[in-house]
């Protein structure tokens, strides 16, 4: 059984905190661990090493969180463009039947809530079950409530362990959606699903042939990068945009649904994320982070940079960050959706970017910037290199905080270490690598008429980027 795990979607709804480069599947929100990570850890033991599916922005924040996790094995496929879950799935499925014609395919999301771990390692043992009769198996979370921003599946009682799908539904409104928890004969739809690999293949050609031609087009050009596999781009971006429901599931005979009744939530707003979190006091308040609270009760609190002091207020959500912050009312937290389009429309750069950015080599925080300068913290693993590079617009001082700085600028090479600098003009080609076995922590002070990522022309460079 192999684990596939859908890593797509940019979680809008948890802005500020997720952000188009660093959405919510690679964040630490409900547990010291990310997202995707937990997705992992509460996995049962003895699978097959995990495929992940992923874009091109998150590869290397994606491949560190899972070396973190000692999932150094992993397979890493890189859609070279999101084309929703039908694509994605077919590309992993074809990438696994290759290898094994028997393989049964476990499909998840990156970023949810699953409690009790227990239950969920039962569910899928039933639903291992239904693969092995060729059946597509989903699992249907039993609803606690009339929820309308889910879809559901209607289903034929039975005595099995899973049972025939009758139909899928989309989002109802409140009224339909009390009927539906009331009649006990729909679940909710979490986008989950096993099945043979063989079996998916087999339906997708039956009734969406398109996308699995597209699909073996791109994998019979795969491309290995590093620790990446490239489906062949031109083709894939071909290929249709479809959801795995509405382009196999709905229209399948072969679609049962596994009950599933553990804990189960899909963390899509605020609200939703208070809703798994233990309260921080007696206020049902849920904080994280510098907070201090005075009269103020039903509130998520979470500052990653700077005192939040809240004051005889109730039912808000006030999420602090480096660069924006978020006030809303719990109740419209959903909402927050409107306010990064409004954003997007101004091009403004907090819908994209964290402060903190993940590159092969390490990372880098953008501490402070302004008119003509910039100062960066920077992280180079152990035995890392930037590229080969040079700038035209902006020269760069390095001061080295900790460990060792191997430098190269023009024919020149140099070590430095903890309190040491070194000055890099405008036009010179230089490099930068960690020789240690420690990380290299250092601050680099840019200055220049032109400070953009774009001002790098690179020469020579490990990760395939000159």
């Amino acid at each position: 059984m192999i684990p596939v795990i859908l890593c797509g979607g940019s979680g809008t709804r948890l802005w500020p905190l997720s952000r188009t480069f660093t959405p919510k599947q690679f964040l630490p929100l409900t547990s010291k661990n990310s997202m995707v990570q937990e997705t992992i850890l509460r996995l049962p033991q003895g699978m097959a090493d995990a495929t992940f599916i992923c874009n091109e922005e998150h590869r290397f924040m994606l491949a560190e969180q899972l070396r973190q996790i000692g999932q150094d094995n992993a397979t890493i496929l890189l859609e070279p463009e999101g084309r929703n879950t039908a694509p994605a799935v077919a590309l992993a499925a074809l990438h696994a039947y290759k290898d094994n014609p028997d393989a049964v395919l476990l499909i998840l999301a990156a970023d949810h809530v699953i409690e009790d771990q227990s239950a969920f390692h039962k569910a899928i043992v039933h639903a291992a079950s239904a693969a092995a009769s060729n059946k597509l198996a989903t699992f249907g979370i039993v609803p606690d409530r009339a929820e309308t921003g889910y879809g559901y599946i209607q289903f034929e009682r039975s005595s099995e362990d899973f049972s025939a799908v009758k139909q899928f539904v989309e989002k109802p409104n409140q009224a339909v959606a009390e009927q539906y928890v009331a009649s006990g004969e729909y679940l909710w739809n979490s986008g989950m699903f096993m099945f043979k690999a063989k079996t998916f293949l087999d339906e997708l050609e039956k009734y969406c042939p398109e996308i699995l031609s597209v699909c073996q087009q791109a994998m019979s050009n795969v491309q290995h990068d590093l620790d990446f596999l490239r489906p062949d781009k031109e083709a894939f971006l071909s290929c249709i945009s479809e959801s795995i429901d509405y382009a196999v599931m709905e229209k399948t005979a072969q679609a049962v649904v596994v009950p599933l009744d553990a804990g189960w939530n899909d963390v899509g707003s605020y609200s939703a994320l208070a809703d798994v979190l233990p309260a921080s006091d007696d206020n049902n308040n849920v904080c994280f982070g510098d907070v201090v609270t005075d009269d103020t009760r039903n509130c998520y609190l979470n500052s990653s940079s700077r005192l939040i002091a809240a004051l005889g207020v109730e039912n808000l959500v006030i999420v602090d960050t480096p660069d924006a912050v978020l006030v809303a009312d719990k109740d419209k937290a959903q909402n927050v959706k409107n306010i990064v389009e409004q954003l997007k429309q101004a091009n403004r750069s907090e819908v994209s970017f964290q402060r903190e950015v993940y590159r092969p080599w390490g990372k880098y925080d953008s501490v402070d910037n302004g008119e003509r300068f910039q100062v960066k913290r920077i992280t180079v693993k152990p035995g890392a290199k930037l590229s080969v590079q040079m700038h035209h617009h902006r020269a760069e001082h390095w001061i080295i905080v900790s460990g060792t700085a191997k430098v190269t600028i023009d024919d020149k090479t140099v070590l430095l270490t903890e309190n040491e600098s070194t000055y890099i003009p405008i036009g010179a080609v230089h490099a930068l690598e960690n020789p240690g076995k420690l990380p290299l922590e250092m601050i680099e002070v840019q200055s220049g008429s032109y400070l953009g990522e774009d001002d790098i022309v690179r020469f020579e460079d490990r990760y395939g980027r000159a």
